[in-house]
């Protein structure tokens, strides 16, 4: 299980940045391992990203030490999402089916989550953000077609996309997770255009259905002090309150994003055009 801590990183310290330095410190490339449960804690907003890839048996949320708990959700929440084959969650003995793109929120109190694969030849892959919570939301789960669907952006500015709202305060209830999926429509690259930042949330960003030959230039940092991560197939950029966030693909991809924070209003943020980034 990995479990090395990420954060804290301020502003002020991204111009004596190497690349690497970057990707050490806000991109995480070996979250989803088959075989495997791994958990990254973060100091920003407590957020705990988890990954889990069952094959042949299935693979239990269990505790890291970071969080001080006898059960991972003891004093958590989690939004969950597949971005691999068919599989399911057990949860206390209840089987929840998960095709692709389906989400499901756990809530706070929830003990004995077990993940699993119909074939381990193309496994599920489960990816999961938690934060604390403060009270209890029941169990619930969203199709791959459920939400609160928004198509946004036009084919002539290349981020003509379909971005749906699942974990949200007009959707499935939940302390401090909001999280959705954005798949942005053939021919298209940008995945939002401007970018922004949120000074009271972070949000991540996992990248997923990019192709092997591709890759997305996921711009990152403050508007006059800009920097890039190069991104792969399910690799995840953390993106703190101060960093914008906004990226361009080599071709069309799609991405899990996914918040905590200060509130849960979808259109609390601050955009920043591209003519004003440096």
């Amino acid at each position: 299980m990995t479990t090395r801590m990420r954060g804290p990183v301020s502003a002020e310290q991204i111009p004596g940045f190497t690349q690497q330095d970057l990707r050490d410190r806000f991109l995480v490339s070996d979250l989803l391992v088959e075989g495997k449960l791994s958990a990254v804690p973060t100091h920003y907003d407590r957020i705990v990203a988890v990954g889990a890839v069952p094959t042949t048996t299935p693979i239990e949320l269990i505790p890291i030490p970071e969080i001080r708990s006898s059960f991972f959700l003891e004093h958590r929440e989690i939004g969950l999402v597949n971005v691999g084959g068919a599989g399911s969650v057990r949860v206390g003995g209840v089987e929840y089916r998960l095709e692709p793109e389906t989400v499901l929120y756990l809530g706070r109190g929830t003990r004995d989550v077990f993940f699993a694969s119909d074939v381990a030849a193309s496994p599920a892959k489960f990816y999961g953000v938690s934060a604390p919570a403060h009270t209890e939301y029941p169990i619930q789960v969203a199709g791959p077609d459920e939400g609160t669907v928004r198509e946004l952006g036009d084919q002539a500015t290349s981020n003509h996309r379909r971005l749906r709202q699942v974990i949200h305060e007009n959707g499935i209830r939940s302390c401090q997770v909001v999280m959705g999926v954005t798949r942005l429509h053939s021919g298209n690259m940008w995945n939002t255009l401007p970018s922004h930042t949120h000074e009271r949330r972070t949000e991540f960003y996992l990248y997923f259905d990019v192709a092997d030959d591709a890759r997305v230039i996921h711009l990152m940092g403050e508007p006059t002090e800009t920097r890039h991560l190069v991104v792969a197939n399910e690799e995840l950029v953390m993106s703190p309150s101060w960093s914008i966030h906004s990226g361009v693909g080599s071709r069309a991809y799609a991405f899990v994003w996914a918040m905590a924070g200060e509130n849960q209003s979808f259109d609390d943020m601050d955009h920043v055009q591209i003519t004003e980034l440096i």
